[in-house]
């Protein structure tokens, strides 16, 4: 599997693809940089994936998703999460890292997919 970051997200309320919700990712050694901001496909993925085989590198990450705005959008009354940060290390710059989010208005899980 080529080396690459790549996400999509499940609206569990639906349980269809989350279309249309804004994604930042930052990088966090020693600053926080914002490295890109994407808003997933029709599929609640980002495609091109978020970093590619040339991008990767070693270090400390967070995907920010902004969950409320997408939420909001979509008609949604009852409202808990606003932006949902997910941290994680990227330790292999060679390897593929997958990282879904599954979400409610009101909580959320994530792993380290394939």
């Amino acid at each position: 599997m080529p080396a690459k970051l790549s996400t999509h997200v499940l609206d569990l309320v639906t349980g269809k693809p989350a279309a249309g919700m804004r994604i930042e990712l930052w990088k966090l050694d020693g600053k926080h940089i914002m490295v890109k901001a994407v808003t997933t496909n029709a599929d609640g993925r980002t495609d091109p994936p978020l970093l590619d085989r040339t991008e990767m590198a070693v270090g400390s990450y967070e995907l920010l998703f902004f969950v409320k705005d997408y939420f909001v959008t979509h008609h949604r009354d009852s409202l808990f999460l606003d932006r949902v940060p997910v941290r994680f290390a990227i330790t292999d710059a060679g390897a593929a890292y997958h990282v879904p989010l599954l979400v409610t208005p009101w909580a959320y899980q994530t792993y380290r997919g394939s």
